[in-house]
């Protein structure tokens, strides 16, 4: 049985050119999955569904709940807010 979601990505790309694969058939775990691979700087080649790789705005709008979701947990931290806070100061949802 394919995985719902596939994410292809390097960890290291200027040491490393190998491709991992990490699957998971829960969406909130890619984009966990997703916001550490922006927090290591990790490079992304591809985010696929059931096998097919996502249109470009698709995997976009991925990418940007994963980076909305980072930056929420990361100002919160940092200026000891809680997620309705951060929602009203900046916008971004918990």
């Amino acid at each position: 049985m394919i995985a719902k979601f596939e994410l292809e990505y390097v960890i290291h790309p200027q040491h490393n050119h190998r491709v991992d694969t990490h699957r998971t058939d829960d969406p909130v775990e890619a984009e966990d999955f997703l916001m550490n691979l922006l927090v290591v700087g990790a490079r992304i080649h591809a985010i696929k569904h059931e096998g097919a790789e996502l249109e470009a705005g698709q995997t976009d709008r991925m990418l940007r709940v994963a980076a909305e979701r980072l930056a929420s947990r990361l100002l919160g931290r940092s200026l000891d807010l809680d997620s309705v806070q951060v929602k009203h100061r900046f916008g971004f949802a918990a």
